[in-house]
């Protein structure tokens, strides 16, 4: 089961994430890349981790531009998940 966090606690762990704007306890952050394919590949290595620690991201993708949403249902909003996900989302990205 998940654990639920403050949001202070996530934005201040996690790097340039926000809270959405749609009244829910969440957080979201865009990612850019040069093409298609490694916007693929990076959504691509996400559900694999997702599925590795059971916590699906709410994502959109338009050709170059992954926009991601964190959030755990369980709880009805932030959790250690978010956490654990958010840094792995931000680790990829850097790389």
């Amino acid at each position: 089961m998940a654990c639920k966090v403050k949001p202070e606690e996530i934005l201040s762990t996690l790097k340039s994430w926000s809270m959405t704007q749609d009244g829910r306890e969440a957080i979201k952050k865009e990612f850019k890349f040069k093409n298609f394919n490694m916007a693929f590949s990076f959504m691509t290595a996400i559900a694999l981790k997702a599925e590795e620690i059971c916590h699906h991201p709410e994502w959109s993708n338009i050709y170059n531009k992954v926009i991601i949403t964190l959030t755990t249902h369980d709880v009805n909003g932030l959790s250690d998940k978010d956490i654990i996900l958010g840094k792995f989302i931000d680790n990829i990205y850097e790389k």
